[in-house]
């Protein structure tokens, strides 16, 4: 079993952009805004979207099961207010739902946020626990940034997160902390934003003492930790100064990596660096990069290969490939035990 921990919807009819469309041209009127409930999208136009883009994919790259969530660029939390994001995070996510309802055995949902800058998390809570409860999520994605690259929310180790942490813990379910579209031009969304977030996210968590408060929180950070493996000393250096435990203690039982990272001396260093236990398979595939690598003739995100190079053994590459996701995401290890033979 091979699990993606890291796919997003990004080839979804068009008749979801269009209700987003016109969503935001009726920002100054929410009242002619559009309803979720307006948008048609028919179960064929699903499948179509789907059968020519990311299932083609899982058989050709010899993946079983994605861990789907919605277009993360799209998120962008910082359009509208905290209702209009309330009805934009309803409508993706009761299409990934429809998603992994058609296709149960090459899907599993995970959740967007009603996030908004300066907003309380409340609304956010309830979203949560709506996926989870009634459409069978397994996690969420948590936007450390809903201003959209200007950083106005209080660090993600501050008590305003708390209420939805409690929620987490509660349900026992992981969250992906992933950011959306930059509305900042001095920050690329995918080539710097990205990366910045993931980055800055594991210098909060290094900087506090947010797993004393909550033990069994669970992060995955996306795009292989950002500019964290390359750094990896600099982290334990800062720690060191700081008289903070050592990383290992400090974090790695709560913080994970993904392995979307789009060359091999990349994912290389990953390996090298991050212990096999924190190291959770994903591609991003369709997303980011989508390119074919003119120096070896395959995509980018084909990041299935770049694992099966590792000098690993077949037992550490099974915890990279479906093990590790299995005990992060408590939900899809049941999921497998249920689909198992």
């Amino acid at each position: 079993m091979i699990v993606d921990c890291h796919g997003h919807y990004t080839t979804a009819p068009k008749a979801l952009q269009d209700f987003r469309d016109a969503q935001i041209a009726a920002l100054g009127d929410p009242s002619a805004g559009p309803s979720p409930d307006s948008i048609r999208i028919s179960d064929d136009e699903i499948r179509e979207s789907l059968e020519n883009a990311q299932l083609t994919l899982q058989r050709e790259r010899g993946t079983d099961l994605t861990i789907f969530s919605p277009r993360a660029s799209a998120m962008a939390h910082h359009i509208g207010d905290e209702a209009t994001s309330m009805a934009w995070t309803r409508a993706c996510n009761d299409l990934i739902a429809r998603v992994c309802e058609l296709y149960p055995q090459n899907f599993v949902g995970v959740c967007q946020l009603p996030q908004s800058p300066g907003a309380p998390l409340a609304h956010s809570v309830r979203e949560l626990e709506r996926c989870v409860n009634e459409l069978g999520f397994i996690g969420c994605n948590l936007n450390p940034d809903p201003s959209g690259g200007h950083w106005t929310s209080p660090p993600l180790t501050d008590r305003h997160w708390y209420p939805l942490y409690e929620k987490m813990a509660e349900l026992d379910v992981p969250a992906m902390v992933h950011v959306s579209s930059s509305c900042n031009p001095n920050f690329h969304a995918t080539g710097a934003h990205y990366i910045n977030a993931d980055t800055t996210a594991f210098m909060q968590f290094l900087t506090s003492d947010l797993f004393r408060d909550f033990p069994t929180l669970r992060f995955v950070i996306p795009h292989g930790g950002g500019a964290i493996p390359y750094h990896w000393g600099r982290y334990r250096g800062l720690a060191q100064d700081m008289k903070r435990p050592p990383l290992g203690e400090l974090l790695l039982n709560n913080v994970f990596f993904d392995t979307c990272v789009y060359h091999q001396p990349g994912i290389d260093l990953l390996a090298t660096v991050i212990p096999v236990k924190n190291i959770i398979f994903g591609s991003e595939m369709v997303g980011a990069v989508r390119g074919v690598d003119p120096e070896t003739g395959h995509n980018y995100d084909d990041t299935k290969r770049y694992i099966d190079a590792l000098p690993l053994g077949d037992a550490d590459k099974r915890k990279i490939f479906s093990e590790n996701a299995a005990r992060v995401y408590p939900r899809l290890a049941r999921k497998l035990a249920e689909a198992a033979p």
